[in-house]
């Protein structure tokens, strides 16, 4: 073993010990407290609702944008949105965050640079970074419709490509439309197996 073995493997020990100890202080908290009650599906789609009522896609859009810039999984988001605000609305806003993020995570690619992004992301990124490069729109597409990574991870990795700010949101949309509006026909019904 090198010098920095046993302090490495006692911090994993750790840091195990720790989410294990947080993991069995949440399930107590969400057993024997309110906080059960709260986070139960009825009550937290009415919560959601009354969000939405209150909140509109005026606040929807820059929140749900800001969520994708910082990784949000996008599934996630897309139902919150749905519940929140009816699926036409949240699905109007979940697209219109998506550009804006697609941009904005782009942008941050562009800026930080290929050598710094690949070690950041590792070699995957480089796979998906020269597919990018070659194939353009459609490549954004298939990366929408088929996701191999966190969405704000694949916009600043095309943000270190060549390729167009429009054919990126271009892709994003194409990409986003399918799914976006499959979960919106059945989002009411969703909702209400989780409200009822």
């Amino acid at each position: 073993m090198t010098a920095e073995g046993p302090p490495t493997a006692r911090r994993r020990l750790i840091a195990f010990a720790l989410i294990l100890l947080a993991l069995i202080a949440l399930t107590a908290a969400w057993r024997w407290s309110p906080l059960g009650t709260w986070l139960a599906p009825a009550h937290a789609v009415t919560l959601l609702r009354a969000w939405g009522q209150a909140a509109g896609p005026l606040l929807a859009v820059p929140l749900l944008t800001a969520a994708l810039v910082l990784a949000v999984p996008l599934s996630v988001l897309t139902l919150l949105s749905m519940a929140a605000l009816g699926p036409w609305w949240g699905s109007a806003c979940l697209v219109s965050a998506a550009l804006l993020s697609a941009t904005v995570s782009q942008t941050l690619g562009r800026r930080l640079g290929h050598d710094l992004l690949l070690r950041w992301a590792g070699p995957k990124v480089l796979r998906v970074s020269e597919s990018l490069a070659s194939r353009g729109l459609w490549a954004v597409v298939a990366l929408r419709l088929i996701p191999i990574a966190p969405f704000a991870i694949v916009n600043m990795v095309v943000g270190t490509t060549h390729l167009r700010l429009r054919d990126m949101l271009l892709g994003t949309l194409i990409g986003l439309m399918p799914l976006t509006v499959a979960m919106a026909v059945f989002a009411d019904w969703f909702v209400g197996q989780l409200a009822g």
